[in-house]
């Protein structure tokens, strides 16, 4: 086989398989990071909780007995 014809190929082949990867990450990576809004809104949620017990809005939960 021509040294020409090789080149191409595994260029070819090479190009093919770095396309793919980046295409499977495409998929696989998540597109933004949720874990900071959960912990803030977690965060937001607390205090709402607290200020509305401290305020006497809402009762705190029955102490569970063992």
């Amino acid at each position: 086989m021509d040294d020409n014809k090789l080149k191409l190929i595994l260029a070819a082949l090479g190009g093919l398989v770095f396309s793919l990867i980046f295409i499977l990450l495409a998929f696989v990576l998540p597109l933004k990071d949720d874990s900071v809004n959960t912990n803030l809104k977690a965060k937001q949620t607390l205090e709402e909780i607290s200020k509305g017990i401290k305020e006497g809005k809402h009762r705190p939960p029955p102490k569970e007995k063992y």
